[in-house]
């Protein structure tokens, strides 16, 4: 895959992705959702590939929405808002549903569209001087597009606080409302990305993907009205060749054959 503003770097099965517009602070315009978009559906059917970290280069992960591509929605049309709209709307809804792991490696700060970027990530890790934004209303717009992804991840309440006052906040707020799940110094920041990379790459890859998929089948339903989906997920992988597999090498004391001896 050939990009302009991504930087793409495989090792082994983890694929590593940097925004790669330092320039601007990694912000988003038409060309990177469309190289995102397209990496994420390349991704998905790359049946090497079991994890992904997402990074940014320079001094920040990603400051949301470029200015100049910005500036130039002030002339666009409804109808051509709605196009463009949809097209970064399509770019989270294919990342969210990747069947693999996205770590989200945030530092410096993820404002905008950049926090809605962490919010579709599966893992976040941070460093204790990372900065978080939905700060959109304040240009008299709104979080709208990341919204279905922020409100699973940080819920209700705290989404009204932030999506209303637009305010940044740090580390450690994210991390209390669940955007963010390790907070270290910079200096450590690969060293616990390398850990979830770790601990990803022992689990069933056809599991994970499973995993993915019955969460959001099953969230926000009540436990009864989801009992058919469950039970019939877990027969699934209990006859699986997968299934089968790690149950045997559990009962024998051995790694099954997705870990790598």
């Amino acid at each position: 895959m050939a990009f302009e503003f991504l930087h793409i770097r495989r090792d082994g099965p983890v694929e590593y992705l940097t925004l790669n517009r330092p320039d601007v602070r990694n912000a988003f315009n038409e060309h990177v959702i469309e190289e995102l978009t397209r990496w994420a559906v390349d991704v998905a059917a790359d049946d090497e590939v079991r994890v992904a970290v997402i990074a940014g280069a320079g001094k920040v992960f990603c400051a949301g929405a470029d200015v100049t591509w910005m500036s130039r929605m002030v002339s666009y049309t409804h109808e051509e808002n709605v196009r463009d709209a949809t097209t970064a709307a399509k770019m989270y809804a294919v990342l969210d549903r990747l069947p693999i792991p996205l770590i989200g490696r945030v530092h410096g700060a993820a404002v905008g569209g950049g926090a809605g970027l962490a919010a579709v990530c599966d893992i976040v890790a941070c460093d204790e001087q990372a900065t978080f934004g939905f700060t959109e209303v304040k240009l008299g717009i709104l979080p709208s597009l990341i919204a279905p992804y922020v409100l699973t991840k940080i819920g209700v309440s705290a989404a009204r606080e932030l999506f209303l006052t637009g305010k940044r906040f740090g580390a450690a707020r994210a991390k209390e409302i669940g955007l963010v799940h390790c907070v270290v110094p910079e200096a450590e920041l690969d060293a616990c990305i390398s850990e979830y990379v770790r601990e990803l790459l022992t689990a069933a890859p056809e599991a994970i993907a499973t995993a993915k998929e019955l969460l959001r089948k099953i969230f926000g339903r009540q436990a009864q009205d989801t009992m058919g989906i469950t039970t019939d997920t877990i027969a699934q992988r209990r006859v699986s060749a997968e299934g089968q597999e790690g149950l045997k090498a559990f009962l024998e004391k051995r790694k099954p054959a997705w870990i790598d001896s």
